[in-house]
This record gives C-alpha cells, sequence and structure tokens, in this order.
C-alpha cells in the first residue's frame, strides 16, 4: 500500500466553513452570541441566513463577524482570541490561511442580575424624584431608634 497522497480535489462548501467559523467564535472567552437583529434571527431559524457571519470565497477566504460580547470583558482582547481561533482552526481544518478577517462588536450583553452601575448624578435625581419608600431608610445605613 503506498504512503504517498493520491491526486484529487476536495470541495469545501461555505457552509462548512461557517460552521468552523461559528464553533470556533462561540468557544472564545467573553462572545455571548453574534449580533443581528429580529430578521436576521428569524432567516437564522429559517435556515435561510447566518446573522452575523458572512462568508465569501470568491477573492481568497474573506470573513466577517458581527458579535455580542459579555459585558465587563476586554472587547479588544475577545477579538484579539477570536481571531486566533478562526484562523487556528481554518488552517487546520482546510490547510490554508484566511484573507481577510473582520470582527464588528455590535453590542454588550449583561447576564441577568448584574446590570451595569449607572452614572453618579443620575441615581440621586432618581431618588428626589420619587417619593421615599418603605425601605428607604433600612438601604441608607442609618440606625433607627
Amino acid at each position: 500500500m503506498p504512503n504517498e497522497p493520491a491526486p484529487g480535489r476536495a470541495v469545501v462548501t461555505r457552509r462548512a466553513i461557517r460552521d468552523i467559523v461559528r464553533a470556533a467564535t462561540l468557544g472564545s472567552y467573553g462572545v455571548t452570541g453574534f449580533a443581528g437583529g429580529a430578521i436576521d434571527e428569524l432567516f437564522a431559524r429559517l435556515g435561510l441566513a447566518s446573522p452575523g457571519l458572512s462568508v465569501d470565497v470568491d477573492d481568497g477566504l474573506s470573513i466577517e463577524l458581527d458579535l455580542s460580547v459579555a459585558y465587563g470583558v476586554p472587547v479588544a482582547e475577545v477579538a484579539r482570541q477570536v481571531d486566533s481561533a478562526i484562523r487556528y482552526r481554518i488552517r487546520q481544518a482546510l490547510g490554508r490561511e484566511v484573507d481577510s478577517l473582520t470582527i464588528r462588536v455590535g453590542g454588550l450583553v449583561c447576564p441577568p442580575g448584574s446590570l451595569p452601575e449607572a452614572p453618579a448624578g443620575s441615581r440621586s435625581r432618581r431618588r428626589s424624584a420619587r417619593a421615599a419608600g418603605s425601605t428607604d431608610l433600612a438601604e441608607s445605613g442609618t440606625d433607627v431608634a
């Protein structure tokens, strides 16, 4: 049995490349998903499109991503990790390099129950605009006899 590879050709579809890119992206730290509107999500559920992910193979391999990132993580570091993960996975799976990779962060996602702090001035204005509640004194830290 010869050890030499047989001459031939392999065809990789855009869908296969999208699946490789999607897996590499969603496996990266800080990425919560792909950014896209309601119409994009509807097309994705119908299997007609991949929101936030575009692959073009006409003039080399070019990939465009629109991501949503977790609130509080360094966005630049997340983008570097996504770039590295995609380039590595494409190189391993297809044996070729990515010619162009564009990453856009379309939004930040806050986990439930951990909303970011409001600016200092807005909190005091909000409290003065409403009536005092039953727990306001207890939450203020004031001792009541």
